[in-house]
């Protein structure tokens, strides 16, 4: 362990001391997991009375980062932990001290009942909807629980271990003219029931649906707005139209089986996707990967996240009025995509990452594809400055419009672009860089209003220090191989498979039921496109994940809506909208 490493380790089990200080250990039960975090086990009585502690702590944990839920009936390897049923965890951040700390509750399934948190942190409001809607634990005291991801009429809860995982253990699917009277009748937008009025004294307020299907809407998403006149008074986020049962699907698919599907997560992102899982998966199994395939991430990481940026530039003005940017945009992307394309094979969705490594190694003629992009995207992000965000429309548009502070981005969860627009100098790059990151040079930019024109100006400027990255992995490229010489992800060499019995029946096993990963938990975070998105991975000692859990940025993004745009007016949604740069997919999962 590094003279770093120990210190910040050091760091990160303070709050430990502090919090066994204050409660005992009558009150905390530690647990020992590969999160690189402290895990610490609270009785349900005194939740409340913790997170407010480490809110006012010295350096405090102002992030609620994420808030979720486990079904343990089904788990063979609780050894050391207190008896459950449910568990519901809460990791929290304080990015004073640059670490995170997990809280869990245990629950029995006779009595799922849990402090709400939504008066501590006021994002704990969708996360603990969404645990209510997914596991049916009820967080007594919450302003409005109600089904988050799935239909109000929706019977059961998905992610409990006794409800089905595929279609063809659910009976056939029929929808009569009755039962779609009941769906729509269900979808209809009830102002009371979110403490709205109809009317004032002196106007009667209207009710409009922003989506499900709009232009502005980025995807399948509804926000329903209660108006007076061209006037937002108040405003409801709806989500769930997109959800596919993301972390489902992980219970049934082996460890390696389930990267293609985290590609479908921010389908914007490409490899950027596979990255924190196979990373938290590393984790579990001990591997170490080699230098080259670090940079070549690393590298393929940089190149996705300027083609997302690119797509967002090209929508952001397009919600602005702006018809021609998109083009140009688009056309940039393709540049992009042809490099993506010689290297991995694929464009959108390469599943190109694996445990250990890359799929295979760069191709002959990598470096001048890579150059001839180096070379032409600079004077491109010179002139959309120029012509896009310098221009007075643009300005007048965004400047001053959906502001927020960098005390309010984190009371709402916000990260990534969103966050340094406020000003705060946070990338989790350089706070707590992964797959080599620390070997680069490069800056963060910020923002100093945290309005609608910082979000947008911002990304232009991280697509220049990515350019930044990129040149650095084409100049320092190491030697080596590309994936790690583990038994876990590697196959044995096919002349010592073709002379030993035990090494073929083991290529036959890894290959078609996957890796046996031992029980324990990790976790791994990163930054990807849109802010810190990350994979929690519980393993029980089989070939398949017993929980994941994705937390994703665009998620707590959206929720912060409300916040940022009452009072405001039409136009102002429409472009706080196209600056917050989600997609719908990374919403719902």
């Amino acid at each position: 362990m590094t003279t770093e490493t120990s210190r910040s380790t050091d760091i990160a089990h303070a709050i430990v001391d502090e919090l066994m200080d204050r409660f005992g250990s009558e009150v905390l039960t530690q647990q020992p997991t590969l999160t690189d975090m402290p895990v610490l086990w609270v009785a349900r009585e005194r939740l409340v009375e913790v997170m407010q502690f480490v809110q006012q702590v010295d350096k405090p944990y102002a992030l609620l980062y994420d808030l979720h839920g486990v079904d343990e009936r089904l788990r063979m390897h609780r050894r050391g932990l207190p008896p459950a049923d449910f568990t519901v965890f809460y990791q929290l951040m304080s990015l004073e001290r640059n670490v995170e700390l997990m809280i869990k509750v245990a629950l029995h399934e006779d009595d799922l009942r849990i402090p709400t948190l939504c008066n501590v942190y006021l994002n704990a409001n969708w996360y603990e909807r969404e645990t209510f809607d997914m596991f049916g634990i009820d967080f007594v005291g919450h302003p409005h629980l109600s089904r988050l991801l799935m239909p109000p009429t929706w019977n059961g809860h998905p992610l409990r271990k006794d409800y089905p995982a595929r279609a063809t253990e659910f009976d056939p699917y029929t929808l009569t003219m009755e039962g779609q009277d009941r769906e729509q009748a269900a979808l209809r937008f009830d102002p009371e029931s979110w403490g709205m009025k109809r009317q004032s004294r002196d106007t009667d307020y209207m009710f409009l649906n922003l989506g499900p299907n709009h232009p502005s809407a980025h995807g399948a998403f509804r926000i329903a707005l209660q108006l007076d006149g061209e006037e937002v008074v108040d405003c409801v986020p709806d989500i769930g139209y997109h959800h596919r049962g993301a972390e489902k699907m992980a219970e049934r698919q082996s460890w390696h089986s389930y990267i293609p599907y985290t590609d479908r997560i921010d389908y914007t992102g490409g490899v950027m996707n596979n990255l924190p899982y196979v990373l938290a998966v590393e984790k579990l199994a001990g591997i170490t990967v080699p230098e080259r395939a670090e940079t070549i991430r690393v590298m393929m990481a940089e190149m996705f996240r300027i083609n997302s940026h690119l797509l967002f530039l090209g929508t952001f003005l397009q919600d602005l009025g702006a018809m021609s940017p998109v083009f140009y945009t688009f056309s940039d992307r393709q540049r992009a995509y042809h490099v993506i394309e010689a290297i991995t094979g694929f464009r959108m969705h390469p599943a190109w990452f694996r445990i250990g490594g890359t799929a295979h190694d760069l191709p002959r003629g990598w470096e001048q594809l890579v150059r001839d992009f180096l070379d032409w995207m600079p004077p491109r992000l010179d002139e959309y400055e120029r012509a896009m965000m310098d221009n007075s429309l643009v300005r007048e548009r965004t400047r001053h419009i959906a502001t927020h502070t960098t005390a309010e981005a984190l009371t709402w969860g916000i990260t990534g672009p969103n966050l340094r627009a406020t000003g705060l100098k946070y990338d989790r790059r350089k706070a707590r860089p992964y797959s080599g990151y620390e070997r680069f040079d490069f800056d963060i930019p910020v923002g100093t209003n945290g309005d609608v024109f910082d979000r947008g100006m911002l990304r232009i400027e991280e697509m220049r220090q990515s350019l930044r990255i990129i040149e650095q992995c084409l100049k320092h490229m190491p030697d080596g191989d590309y994936k790690a010489d583990h038994p876990l992800t590697t196959p044995p060499p096919r002349e010592k498979m073709l002379q030993h019995i035990e090494t073929l029946i083991t290529h036959f096993l890894q290959v078609s039921w996957g890796p046996v990963l031992k029980p324990n938990e990790s976790f791994q975070m990163i930054e990807a496109t849109k802010g810190l998105n990350s994979y929690y991975l519980t393993s029980d000692g089989n070939t398949m994940s017993y929980r994941t859990r994705i937390r994703t940025p665009s998620f707590a993004h959206l929720q912060q809506i409300p916040a940022v745009i009452n009072g405001g007016f039409v136009p102002d949604l429409i472009a706080h909208l196209g600056s917050i740069d989600f997609v719908m997919a990374d919403v719902d999962r």
